[in-house]
């Protein structure tokens, strides 16, 4: 998922590559990978004019990130009394 918002937040999968320290090709191919998956794209070319290409979120990368970041918002939220009671002392 940080890929995928790093993607958003630079515009390019070169970008969010370098950002986690990650090879361009280790970044383009989980891009692959997670459009391949879903079955449809995460991750959008853009055309480039001048400058050149980059890369966007789709709308449905988008929703993926969201409904993933509420998923792990509520599992933190349903863990936290269980971690809680393991954190006091006896």
């Amino acid at each position: 998922m940080r890929l995928l918002e790093l993607i958003a937040a630079h515009g390019s999968i070169a970008g969010a590559g370098r950002a986690l320290g990650m090879s361009y090709r280790r970044a383009w191919l989980l891009v692959e990978a997670m459009n391949r998956g879903f079955g449809r794209p995460v991750v959008e070319a853009q055309i480039g004019g001048r400058a050149g290409g980059g890369a966007r979120l789709s709308d449905f990368g988008t929703a993926v990130v969201a409904q993933y970041r509420a998923v792990e918002a509520a599992a933190e939220a349903a863990a936290a009394p269980f971690l809680a009671q393991l954190a006091r002392p006896e």
